[in-house]
């Protein structure tokens, strides 16, 4: 089941926008200092680079990822998660617009 709401968070009312803005998140700040962000990517392919190890949770939507060493595409849809290692990349074939929150850590 897809998060529908979150609540009791603190929201980064500037946006991040990646890929001349084929990508557009916001960052958000639970009380106890985790962060995650939740954004939306339209149609494209794009390879995101990770620092942190990440969660990709999708709310609405569906993309196809290859992870980094891989040559097998995957699907992702509304209620799906996928997970990156951190200190890697992962490419995203997204045909509709694909709305996720990223788990960080």
């Amino acid at each position: 089941m897809s998060t529908t709401h979150i609540d009791g968070v603190t929201v980064a009312t500037q946006a991040n926008v990646y890929f001349d803005g084929k990508c557009v998140s916001h960052g958000i700040t639970f009380p106890d200092g985790t962060k995650k962000s939740v954004g939306v990517v339209l149609p494209a392919t794009l390879t995101f680079n990770t620092g942190a190890p990440e969660i990709m949770e999708c709310v609405a939507g569906s993309c196809e990822y290859k992870l980094d060493g891989s040559d097998t595409w995957e699907r992702s849809a509304a209620g799906h998660r996928f997970s990156v290692p951190g200190q890697s990349k992962f490419d995203i074939r997204v045909t509709e617009a694909y709305h996720y929150i990223c788990h960080f850590g």
